[in-house]
């Protein structure tokens, strides 16, 4: 790397803390979730956001497209959404000089730096295989042509843990698709008590953009770079391949598990340790990175036995009893 082209790179690390301060101004609390968001964005993924209503889900995603200067749109999934109602549909036209008519393709609120699937589980599977494809290809194919969605491209679905009735659970092939899995939890007292005096009054705090969708772009080259000891990548691998009961060192999986993780997610662990090193203005993963993130990026490719569920057993207790049982 280039001194000219390391300089650049260390002048965008240094204004991440200010882009998550300045989301901050409008979301109390919930810095674990923001961090986890600008992970996936910065390691060039998706993810899955669940939680209860009310817990300024679709702000804070607004927000943060507002600090990045990026495009943002929302969509509200419905049981009669339409695919085209995602990448768009074509429109008859006409050439008033020559009065031909023809088709245009009019483009889908997917066409988006930041695109918000709100309550991506209540439209059927039809629905979210349009949104799934674009998110694996970053490009939508409509009447034999191909459209480039924009670079960067973010989607954040979310799902309500609480109301199943009337649903569409997204399978577990389609969930792997999301990098990271995040859960929002209710704020503290305090914060909760922040967020009625800073959202009953008149005043909205002004966000200012702090990184543009190429500098994004450019961050999202250097988190490839970031370096990673070989010890650290055997050590992802082994805590991947431990998840899965067949032939796994962990009695504890063998007991509660149905299958684990596959390959896809030793390499979302690795990516996302990169970017969160990135965000915390480090060039080298260490071993907090992994462990930090093994939760997000594996509670959905884990999968419970009956008497798992039965017995109240989750995925995060898998994880936890994996962690302790492969230290580093």
């Amino acid at each position: 790397m280039e001194k000219q082209e390391l300089s650049h790179y260390k002048t965008l690390v240094s204004r991440l803390p200010l882009l998550k301060r300045e989301i901050s101004k409008v979301i109390v609390g919930q810095r674990e979730a923001i961090d986890e968001i600008l992970i996936s964005l910065l390691a060039g993924g998706h993810c899955l956001l669940e939680g209860v209503p009310g817990l300024a889900k679709t702000l804070m995603v607004k927000t943060m497209s507002e600090a990045l200067h990026m495009s943002f749109k929302r969509i509200q999934f419905t049981p009669d959404l339409m695919p085209g109602d995602i990448v768009g549909t074509e429109i008859l036209e006409e050439d008033h000089e020559t009065g031909r008519k023809f088709f245009k393709f009019n483009r889908g609120p997917v066409f988006a730096n930041v695109v918000l699937a709100d309550e991506i589980n209540r439209t059927p599977p039809k629905t979210q295989a349009a949104l799934l494809e674009a998110m694996q290809e970053k490009s939508v194919t409509y009447g034999g042509a191909n459209y480039e969605l924009p670079n960067p491209f973010l989607i954040i679905a979310t799902q309500n843990p609480i109301e199943q009735a009337g649903t569409y659970p997204l399978p577990e092939a389609q969930l792997d698709r999301f990098l990271l899995y995040i859960r929002l939890n209710y704020p503290d007292e305090q914060e909760e008590l922040d967020v009625l005096k800073g959202t009953t009054g008149s005043a909205r705090p002004e966000i200012h953009p702090i990184l543009s969708d190429l500098e994004i772009a450019d961050l999202q080259k250097l988190t490839r770079q970031v370096h990673i000891d070989n010890e650290l990548m055997i050590w992802i691998n082994k805590l991947v391949r431990a998840s899965r009961p067949e032939g796994s060192p962990s009695d504890f999986v063998k007991e509660w598990c149905d299958w684990g993780a596959g390959p896809r997610a030793g390499q979302a662990l690795v990516l996302c340790a990169k970017a969160r090193a990135v965000l915390n203005e480090r060039f080298s993963v260490v071993p907090d990175d992994i462990s930090t993130l093994a939760y997000p990026v594996l509670r959905h490719r884990i999968a419970m036995n009956f008497r798992a569920e039965a017995e109240g057993i989750t995925t995060d207790d898998v994880i936890a009893s994996l962690l302790k049982m492969l230290k580093l």
